[in-house]
């Protein structure tokens, strides 16, 4: 599987409109200019104030043609954004003054964008933090109907033809929530599901992972998974699953066989949801390295629309490829 050739092609083909909050951010402009030349967004979208987009852009080299600059502090749609932003968090004590003071802020700008509808996806995180892409997503876009959680993915490419989908899992969450609830567990099985769908282009098949099989180990973390899996169950979310598996018990069939008899996702797992971040973190990065396999991501998942999260290390390359994932998931 080409996962980069294959998501480029896929946003290609779907031409969705793409705001880049971190306009004067040199790679960032860098990579507008590669997705516009590449036809992979319909539109391209920079905020910032303008002149600092210009002179990143003439320092880098950079034509701005066919690309759109806002700069939120002047914008004509400031008022309205800024009243849609204050609908939506006085709940929280927002006001009207700090709603219109905190809207030209360019992340939530980029946010409102894709919750008005004015554009498909926002991708951010180059010199932002991922907190601050997270809590600009959050309270704006939201999650996901029937979700609370937000968290993340990589999508595993590269090995044995005989594990996942032809040698490709989704591996979940590996990157932001760091000790999930079983109700939160169980939200990120649901968005790891929906993203082995999105990215495999496959019916997903989970495991939710843990140190014990199906009652081996008594502790709290093994009643977590268990929980979450109760969970699933009481949702009927549309997919298959079982848990609490250990790796071996979810992957080998016959180990499946003696930990687990009769499990539904028996030789079928093609996404494994991990009990922690330290668990999915660590077997991620095992799994690249000793078993020389490539790591996509980490995607940002449960979101209500298409928001992604950079590497403030991101390469030029990594932030186009980000785009495109990020754009091949627009509904």
């Amino acid at each position: 599987m080409d996962f980069v050739k294959e998501m480029k092609a896929k946003a290609k083909s779907l031409r969705k409109r793409l705001v880049l909050p971190e306009g004067t951010e040199s790679r960032t402009v860098k990579a507008a200019r590669i997705l516009a030349d590449d036809q992979l967004a319909a539109a391209v979208v920079l905020l910032g104030k303008e002149a600092a987009v210009r002179e990143t852009a003439a320092k880098e080299g950079v034509q701005l043609e066919g690309i759109t600059l806002i700069d939120p502090a002047v914008s004509a749609d400031r008022d309205a954004y800024a009243a849609e932003f204050y609908e939506l968090r006085k709940h929280k004590g927002m006001t009207p003054e700090q709603a219109k003071a905190d809207i030209a802020d360019p992340l939530r700008w980029g946010a409102m964008m894709v919750h008005l509808d004015a554009a498909d996806a926002m991708v951010a995180g180059a010199e932002n933090t991922t907190g601050d892409v997270l809590r600009a997503g959050l309270t704006i876009i939201g999650t996901w109907k029937g979700l609370k959680t937000a968290s993340s993915c990589f999508v595993m490419t590269g090995m044995d033809r005989s594990w996942g989908i032809e040698g490709s899992l989704i591996f979940s969450d590996c990157a932001v929530v760091p000790d999930p609830t079983a109700e939160q567990l169980s939200d990120i099985a649901e968005s790891a599901a929906m993203s082995c769908r999105e990215f495999l282009g496959a019916e997903p098949v989970v495991a939710l992972m843990s140190f014990s099989t199906k009652g081996s180990a008594k502790h709290d973390d093994v009643t977590k998974v268990r929980q979450a899996v109760e969970i699933l169950k009481n949702k009927n979310p549309g997919f298959l699953f079982d848990g609490e598996l250990q790796a071996d018990a979810a992957l080998v069939p016959s180990v499946t066989d003696k930990k687990a008899p009769g499990s539904p996702v028996r030789g079928k797992v093609n996404t494994l949801v991990f009990p922690d971040l330290g668990a999915g973190n660590i077997g991620y990065k095992l799994v690249q390295r000793l078993g020389k396999a490539d790591a996509f991501g980490p995607f940002l998942q449960g979101f209500a629309k298409p928001v992604s999260d950079l590497s403030r290390g991101a390469s030029v390359e990594d932030i186009v490829v980000t785009c495109a994932v990020t754009l091949s998931r627009v509904k």
